[in-house]
Formats: C-alpha cells, sequence, structure tokens
C-alpha cells in the first residue's frame, strides 16, 4: 500500500511577518522558501494550512504580554494581520484550519475547516499515513501542531529550514521536546 502524505504549513500569517503585531524573525524568509519548495513538486497528496483567527479570544490578548500565555492583539479575524503573507502562494492548499476563535490555541490539529472537520479527522477522511509540518513558529503553534499530530498517530516530521522560532531558548527547548517525542527534525532537501 501507498503511504500518503501531507504537509502542514503552520501560521505563516502578515501578523507573524515583518511589520506584523508580533513578527518572527525569518518568517519572510520563509514564505519564499516555502514557495520554492512547493514549486519543486515535493511528493504530496495535500497541502493544508493554518490560520491564528481570533474572534475573542480572552486573556490571550494583552496590553502587557507575557510573550508564554499572553501576546499583542494578533490575526484577528477579518483584519489584514489574519492573511496569509501575500507572497505566499495558496494555489496548492486543499483545506485552511482556522483556530482560536474564542481562546488561546497553538496546535493546528485544534482548527477546523470550512466545515467544522478538525485537521486530524481531515487528514484521516483521507488516508494521510505521514505529515510534514512547516511555519511559524517553531517554538509555539509548529511545536504544538506537530506533537498533537504525532499523538494523533500520524508519521511526523518537522522540517527544520521551513520553520522559524521565535526566540533561540524557547526554539531549541521545543526541538528538543519534539525529538524526545519521536518527531523527526530534517531539512527540506
Amino acid at each position: 500500500m501507498d503511504i500518503v502524505r501531507a504537509l502542514i504549513i503552520v501560521d505563516l500569517q502578515t501578523d507573524f511577518c515583518d511589520g506584523g503585531s508580533v513578527p518572527v524573525p525569518g518568517a519572510d524568509r520563509l514564505v519564499h522558501a516555502i514557495n520554492g519548495y512547493l514549486a519543486g513538486r515535493p511528493d504530496y497528496e495535500h497541502v493544508v494550512a493554518t490560520k491564528d483567527f481570533h474572534i475573542d479570544p480572552g486573556g490571550h490578548f494583552s496590553e502587557h504580554p507575557d510573550y508564554s500565555s499572553s501576546w499583542p492583539a494578533h490575526c484577528r479575524a477579518g483584519s489584514r494581520g489574519s492573511d496569509f503573507h501575500p507572497e505566499l502562494d495558496t494555489g496548492h492548499l486543499g483545506a485552511v484550519f482556522h483556530k482560536g476563535a474564542y481562546g488561546a490555541a497553538y496546535s493546528g490539529a485544534e482548527g477546523v475547516d470550512e466545515h467544522g472537520v478538525t485537521l486530524p479527522e481531515w487528514l484521516r477522511q483521507r488516508g494521510v499515513d505521514e505529515v510534514d509540518v512547516v511555519g511559524v513558529a517553531t517554538d509555539h503553534c509548529v511545536r504544538h501542531t506537530a506533537a498533537d499530530l504525532a499523538r494523533a498517530g500520524f508519521t511526523t516530521r518537522v522540517l527544520l529550514d521551513l520553520t522559524a522560532g521565535a526566540s533561540p531558548d524557547t526554539t531549541n527547548e521545543a526541538l528538543s521536546q519534539l525529538h524526545t517525542a519521536g518527531i523527526e527534525l530534517v531539512r527540506s532537501r
């Protein structure tokens, strides 16, 4: 039986890029790197993306954020900041999973598509066995998305050269946790 693979692009949104309300260093570089990677026709049957999409996230937003559980306002539903980076090629996307409408949500596995289907359920419906995770931020949403998909039974890899972290210390800690959880940490090429 053939292995069915999916690429998960995590939160490559305007507010997480240069000039956004919570910029992740290197996020803009990722847009071009991921576009180039997809143009090289990697062997994925499905490409999907996640989006932070906040309507009323309560204490997740703060005027005095701790950058751990509270953050400056970002990715408000319908705002320019919630849009994908304008140069991201979204033509490959089979679905988009919105997360965090009414609270903090760090994992793409918590997101739902336009029909209310969760990311893990959507992947199972399509017989996906293996997932590669890319995007931002390595130490937050990439980490949680990869860990949750692995726990859901998918063979999971994080493509390190197609991710960017918010801070070196928390990124290194996240990568250590992912490695310990059995998630492969590899380069895309």
